[in-house]
């Protein structure tokens, strides 16, 4: 990926805290046939102090065959985005050397795949799945409330997936590359209900990467 300095994020911690609010990775390999990309939602776990990212396929899904012959794969987790107009920008009124622009936040993780297809790993991925997506909720389902010999035949359906990582990177482009008043104008822009483009969510990443 390409990241200049000013959109660069290198805390780990800040990186894994994303992948937690935004689960859903695009698994993306090249084998035997050819480009392959699969969404699919991961965790991040540590095995013996080694990093990973762990998860699951449909075993319909012909993607987990390639894999077995793979030592390498993507993984892109996309957050808030949103399109910058140049008339947010007060410098188009004085230089009009303006273009449009596209900010967003992203991480990408390189690794090495495994697949797994033991039961006892799946169930317990399976589980730890739920529970972390149903934590938040006032009465968290728990795959024990399905039949045993419903999730058993759930189970016999997917295989795993586990993701030594090996390089993990973040991009926060989020206007840092323009002068603090544009970036205050991407802000009053993005902020106003009223524009088209209006992303109070994304306005409010910007004013913190900018430190407005």
């Amino acid at each position: 990926m390409y990241i200049p300095s000013a959109f660069s994020e290198t805390d780990v911690q800040t990186l894994l805290a994303f992948i937690k609010r935004y689960p859903l990775g695009l698994l993306i390999s090249f084998g035997q046939s050819g480009l392959l990309a699969s969404p699919i939602p991961f965790l991040y776990r540590e095995n013996n102090g080694r990093p990973m990212l762990v998860s699951h396929l449909a075993r319909a899904n012909p993607h987990w065959k390639d894999l077995l012959d793979l030592k390498e794969c993507l993984v892109v987790f996309q957050g808030i985005d949103g399109y910058v107009t140049p008339s947010w920008y007060p410098s188009k009124q004085t230089t009009h050397k303006v273009v449009p622009t596209w900010n967003y936040e992203m991480v990408q993780i390189k690794g090495v795949p495994k697949v797994v297809e033991s039961t006892d790993w799946l169930r317990c991925l399976v589980g730890d799945l739920t529970d972390s997506m149903e934590a938040t909720r006032k009465s968290p389902w728990r795959v024990d409330d399905a039949p045993p010999d419903f999730i058993d035949s759930q189970l016999r359906a997917i295989v795993g997936l586990e993701i030594d990582i090996t390089v993990i990177q973040g991009k926060w482009k989020m206007s840092q590359n323009r002068p603090t008043d544009d970036a205050k104008g991407v802000v009053r822009g993005l902020s106003d209900p009223h524009d088209p483009h209006a992303n109070l969510a994304l306005a409010q990443i910007v004013s913190k990467k900018n430190k407005l």
